[in-house]
């Protein structure tokens, strides 16, 4: 057989599509801030808190601060863990800082 007379499949070089899987990404875990009540921390400076850290307005924090205060814990807001752990340490800095007891913590969503 000549090399032109040759026919698909048998003994040509054999030919395909390359399939390369994608890895599937998952989305990461979320967690809650949240804000702990106390009877010291003045609700100026837990408004101030609100919209410093957790870029509220005026009136969302103001109602995140009276939630908190009548409920005894309210979200701030939902965010991946790494940030959710800064912004907690920032406001429990702050409170430190301003000699208030004022707590914040994460929990998983």
């Amino acid at each position: 057989m000549a090399e032109g007379d040759k026919r698909e499949g048998e003994g040509g070089p054999a030919t395909g599509v390359v399939v390369k899987p994608r890895p599937k990404t998952k989305k990461p875990a979320m967690y809650k801030v949240l804000m702990l009540n106390d009877d010291y921390t003045p609700m100026e400076f837990v408004v101030h808190v609100l919209e410093r850290f957790f870029q509220k307005s005026r009136d969302e924090a103001t109602r995140i601060m009276m939630h908190v205060h009548r409920r005894g814990v309210g979200v701030c807001g939902i965010y991946t863990y790494e940030v959710a752990e800064t912004k907690v340490t920032q406001v429990m800095d702050l409170a430190r800082q301003n000699q208030h007891p004022l707590q914040c913590t994460i929990e998983k969503e």
